[in-house]
């Protein structure tokens, strides 16, 4: 008789445990266990638990492979869904196996999990196991379908009503709400969510936090009036009480500062979109700026062109948005915008703007602005481009650069590695949450009704329009980092904390995805001749990504754009979204005259009857607020308290990987002790492993 202890370890998120029977199944090499029911006196498999048992065989079953855990009704009881962390099993020879599962099992139903250690196809031999692989991608591509949302933009997850051969379903005594709070409008549709299977969707913590702190919020401004008012700000320092309660050194900061030129060209290089501006060495014809327009903001003993020959000249060119058009808010016709932004880098160490103009085509009616022209002209001119940023910045950079692109690499893991895969263990961490997020964000940014409809002047159709015109244009290689900044210019321009810290990090990732991948992939051949890995390669985007990865360089080339771009690049454009929006002239999403077309003629009362009104300036900044605040139950980058690597050379390269983050960490934040503005949103312990809000 052989005697298997077995450890099964229930998660810790409220309502994880389950009073449904369980029984344990388990395959070795030799034979499979009897199916036994695991059960003790008392409550089993509760919240937390880490239950032990004893399973008897009439004989030893060789080296574990496979269990299978069965999930039945248990007496009078509704389905009641489990999260399951792990089991561990511990032979008679001593031998400890583990199996993770780290998912939930939602019906009645069974689950086979294949021992921890991490095999491409060509390290198995046994047919059960090839089997267990192939059964289990096929159950997953018939659960998890790619659907077109927008045409041009990347597809998402789509979910049919079952899957086969098991069928979810929703345990009725799982609290849930569908984001309406009486009197206040529509925003978030969490009916959009509810496609998801509770493996895709946030955590109770997570879902509560996330819900607490938009309450509170929305009915604020609601019992206020504030979401009812279509009338102009009377006052810029009004726009102040509609701050929220948290205030930081930054949202002060850029409340105090907005204004200022040297706070303007700042934001290009550290705001939330540091990846537009680029070195220019030679004016385009389309912004016909001269020397004797810009020479007096160049300094003494100079000029525009030495100053293109030295480097010091940077552009920000807004092409993309041009002809789009506008909708209506709150009655009102709103105006747009596709601006050029000329800056000159000095001696002083500071990114200044000299020349803004209005249109890519110049002309009698597209006067280019300067700072020596009257005060409100030159504001309203740069408040023009920091509206072309918020639509670079929130259709681009945030929305289709990170979050759209880390849901193709998610729906395609999903679809093509087992469990069981090396790249499947190192990349599902950075999948967590990230569906559950972008299906809010259709429901908020792209669908009528939403923030598209009711707070920005292009509406749904021109949002969109943004996103599928950068799509067309993006390139493998601008997702390289390293590249991005060669390309662009800027690669050795100071004060650049953004590329600093983002390099950085991206050298601590690199080497830690190199370590993994050399582990388990010895030779170029056994890249490419690896059928799930270039599966996985085939479904994401044909049109900017390679079709299948040859190289062992390739492939860690291609990991580490995958991680960085689910984590730190995220990070890099969200976490400081409210920081800079708060103090909506800095970054206003509507505008509601036309863009001035005559000097001399703008007022504070013109100025003020440009920016959004009141009610549209609420409805932005709260979805914004609660889409770049993280929820609870966050993990940051490098932690991965899922155990999917076991073995000892992948296990000592993560804890090498914290140890490289921890000092990036002690770095950046030593550097801030003497920046009047700190910059910290690549600092490690803010980037979160994934993109989960």
């Amino acid at each position: 008789m052989a005697t298997y202890k077995v450890r099964v370890a229930t998660g810790t998120d409220l309502l994880s445990g389950t009073r449904d029977s369980i029984s344990l199944t388990i395959v070795g090499t030799q034979g499979e266990s009897h199916k036994q029911l695991l059960n003790h006196f008392g409550r089993d498999f509760a919240t937390g638990a880490v239950d032990q048992y004893t399973v008897q065989c009439p004989q030893d079953l060789g080296e574990l492979i496979i269990i299978r855990l069965h999930k039945e009704r248990y007496s009078f009881f509704p389905k009641d869904p489990w999260y399951c962390n792990y089991v561990q099993i511990c032979a008679p020879n001593g031998r400890i196996y583990h199996f993770p599962a780290y998912q939930w099992m939602d019906g009645y139903e069974t689950l086979a999990l294949r021992e921890a250690t991490g095999k491409t196809t060509a390290d198995d031999s046994l047919p059960v196991l090839l089997e267990h692989r192939k059964e289990e991608i096929r159950a997953k591509q018939d659960f998890y379908h790619w659907r077109v949302f927008l045409p041009g933009l990347p597809s998402y997850v789509h979910i049919p009503s079952y899957r086969p051969p098991v069928r979810r379903h929703r345990n009725p005594n799982r609290p849930e709400w569908n984001g309406y709070i009486p009197g206040f409008p529509i925003l978030i549709n969490f009916k959009a969510t509810k496609f998801l299977n509770l493996n895709l969707r946030y955590s109770f913590l997570k879902t509560a936090s996330f819900f607490v702190r938009l309450g509170p919020m929305a009915l604020a401004f609601k019992v206020r009036g504030l979401l009812d008012c279509k009338h102009s700000w009377k006052r810029l320092k009004d726009i102040r009480k509609i701050f929220p309660g948290k205030k930081s050194v930054v949202s002060e900061y850029v409340a105090e500062h907005w204004a200022e030129d040297t706070f303007f060209g700042y934001q290009y290089l550290n705001g939330v979109n540091p990846g537009l501006i680029r070195r220019c060495t030679r004016i385009p014809d389309k912004f016909p700026v001269t020397d004797d327009m810009v020479a007096p903001f160049l300094g003494e003993g100079t000029c525009l062109q030495a100053e293109l020959e030295k480097g010091n000249i940077y552009l920000a060119d807004y092409r993309i948005m041009e002809g789009i058009p506008t909708v209506e808010l709150s009655g009102r016709k709103q105006h747009h915008c596709a601006p050029l932004c000329l800056l000159h880098f000095g001696p002083e160490g500071k990114m200044m703007p000299i020349a803004i103009q209005l249109s890519q085509t110049p002309g009698p009616d597209c006067p280019i602005f300067l700072p020596s022209d009257s005060e409100w002209d030159w504001l309203l001119a740069k408040t023009w481009v920091r509206y072309a940023e918020f639509y670079s910045h929130e259709a681009i950079a945030h929305l289709l650069e990170t979050h759209l692109i880390a849901e193709a690499f998610c729906l395609a893991l999903l679809r093509n590695l087992p469990m069981c895969h090396p790249l499947y263990k190192l990349l599902i961490p950075h999948t967590r949450y990230t569906v559950q997020i972008n299906s809010i964000g259709r429901a908020v940014l792209l669908n009528e009704g939403g923030l598209s409809a009711k707070g920005m002047s292009l509406g749904v159709e021109g949002f969109a329009g943004v996103m599928v015109r950068a799509l067309s244009e993006l390139t493998y290689d601008s997702l390289y980092l390293p590249n991005d900044f060669v390309e662009r210019g800027v690669q050795d321009l100071p004060g650049y904390y953004y590329r600093d810290d983002s390099l950085a990090v991206w050298n601590a990732l690199e080497k830690y995805v190199t370590e993994i991948i050399t582990y388990y992939y010895p030779s170029d051949a056994a890249v490419e001749g690896d059928p799930e890995l270039q599966s996985w390669v085939q479904e994401i985007f044909k049109e900017c990504f390679p079709r299948c990865l040859r190289t062992v360089p390739e492939l860690i080339r291609y990991v580490t754009i995958v991680i960085y771009t689910c984590s730190a690049k995220h990070a890099a454009v969200n976490t400081g979204q409210m920081e800079f929006t708060a103090w909506m002239p800095n970054f206003p999403a509507s505008m509601r005259n036309p863009p001035i077309q005559t000097k001399g003629l703008t007022t504070l009362e013109t100025f003020m009857d440009t920016l959004p009104d009141v009610k549209t300036t609420c409805i932005t900044l709260l979805v914004l607020w609660t889409l770049s605040r993280e929820p609870d139950d966050r993990r940051p980058l490098g932690h991965f308290p899922d155990i999917h690597f076991v073995e000892e050379a992948p296990r000592r390269s993560i804890e090498a990987f914290r140890q490289r983050l921890n000092q990036i960490s002690h770095d950046i934040r030593q550097r801030n002790k003497c920046l009047p503005i700190p910059y910290y949103y690549l600092d490690p312990v803010l980037i979160e492993n994934s993109i989960s809000i």
